[in-house]
């Protein structure tokens, strides 16, 4: 295991108090879910070769989607991939005819992210990498660089709304050349869906179209394109609180969504699509209700089925739908073990008997539920460890019965599925995800 950085220390101490996940240090706290890591690994280097990748992660709220997501995301990240992640949300949806789907892309172009700068806000500098790569072929091959970069973009004209982008680029060219850094802003602007009108595009760029409800999923066919002749390898687009799309109350809305999951569906599993690859996290409802969920939905419900040779024990990770299992007991307590070491180093006072009396404490208070959604537990546990460092002279078993780990006080958060993980210390790699 790589040596825990302060900043990361002080990232996931204050992200599992707070009981969401960590954006930096994963490695050090997470366990379990070999099997389902190595799939995923396979499809970061599909993507990176030319192919595509869709999965479905489900699981029930505390299983650890949005720890597995993020996961991946730092994997992919690591591969010279570029990410694109954003949460649905009631103004944000695949598809839409009140620029819904639009402020979801304007979201996963705002969280756009790199390996040198992974935390977001990224598209201005894959824009610069773009020129500066264009830049050095022509030095190369003693061209103008503006002759390089249609060169470079012409193909892009053949794909739907590849024109505009293609100008967008260019302009944004023109105002590097000429120091007009309000036109390079007016070209991020709109690669990141952020106009909202025809008329303030053609104003600003002189393009004609911008990046609407109806275009979403072809732009980020030609992002992936784009990145691409940038240098780097792929794009992997997340899409977490799909469970969002179940909750619409019109049924026209949702198949409208639904229909456009099918599309891109269609397009990986056919190759259609290239470098390119999409992870959508959801519950078991979202997935399998055949009234509002996506099995409501005739050809989807075709396309997700179970494996039915996958029973009594048996698992098969190739397909679409990944399901991830609940926390065990055992997980749990790698994982506080993990906790404290995060938080007191190798060397802690307090013993592995506190652990089992923690966990038995709450196992007596809320029983099986804290394996399932051990949010709170965990929380509890970071609580406890910060009043023992501030406390020196309590002994832990005095505070144990005074732990509060009521699943009352995750009732405003049952809709967001954020999770963490551990990695045991004793160099066991294998991975599982749970949700805080």
């Amino acid at each position: 295991m790589s040596k825990l950085k302060p900043r990361e220390r002080d990232a996931i101490v204050q992200a599992l108090r707070a009981g969401v996940v960590p954006k930096l240090g994963l490695q050090h706290i997470q366990v379990g879910r070999a099997g389902e890591i190595k799939e995923l690994v396979k499809d970061m280097d599909r993507i990176a070769d030319g192919g595509s990748a869709i999965r479905f992660i489900i699981g029930e709220y505390g299983s650890g989607k949005t720890f597995f997501m993020n996961l991946i995301r730092l994997v992919a990240l690591e591969k010279g991939l570029v990410v694109m992640f954003a949460d649905l949300a009631p103004d944000r949806r695949i598809h839409a005819t009140a620029g819904q789907a639009r402020g979801l892309y304007a979201e996963m172009a705002r969280n756009l992210s790199t390996r040198t700068k992974p935390d977001g806000g990224a598209l201005t500098s894959v824009v610069e990498r773009f020129i500066s790569t264009a830049h050095r072929d022509a030095e190369v091959r003693d061209l103008p660089t503006g002759d390089v970069i249609r060169e470079k973009l012409s193909h892009f004209e053949e794909l739907t709304g590849g024109f505009e982008f293609a100008e967008v680029v260019r302009r944004y060219w023109e105002g590097h050349e000429t120091g007009d850094e309000e036109l390079k802003s007016s070209a991020v602007r709109w690669l990141r869906g952020e106009f909202a009108t025809r008329t303030d595009a053609r104003k600003a760029l002189g393009v004609r179209t911008i990046i609407d409800d109806a275009s979403v999923y072809d732009h980020l066919k030609l992002m992936s394109s784009f990145v691409c002749e940038a240098g780097y390898k792929g794009l992997l687009v997340g899409l977490d609180e799909l469970v969002n799309l179940f909750k619409l109350t019109s049924s026209q809305a949702r198949n409208a969504n639904y229909e456009q999951i099918l599309r891109i569906l269609n397009d990986v599993l056919q190759g259609s699509a290239q470098n390119l690859g999409f992870l959508m996290g959801g519950t078991p409802e979202f997935l399998m209700n055949t009234r509002r969920g996506l099995y409501s939905y005739e050809a989807l419900q075709s396309r997700l089925a179970e494996n039915t040779f996958a029973r009594d024990g048996l698992v098969d990770l190739s397909g679409p739908v990944i399901r991830l299992a609940s926390l065990t007991p055992e997980d749990l307590f790698v994982l506080l073990r993990n906790v404290r070491r995060v938080m007191h180093g190798e060397e802690s006072n307090l013993p592995d008997s506190a652990l089992e009396a923690f966990m038995h404490h709450c196992s007596e208070r809320i029983g099986e539920a804290y394996f399932r959604t051990p949010r709170n537990t965990v929380t509890a546990f970071v609580k406890l460890l910060a009043v023992l460092d501030q406390n020196p002279d309590v002994e832990w078993s005095d505070l144990i019965e005074q732990v509060d780990v009521s699943e009352d006080q995750g009732d405003d958060m049952s809709d967001v599925d954020e999770a963490t993980g551990a990695q045991s210390s004793d160099g066991n790699d294998d991975l599982v995800s749970f949700k805080l």
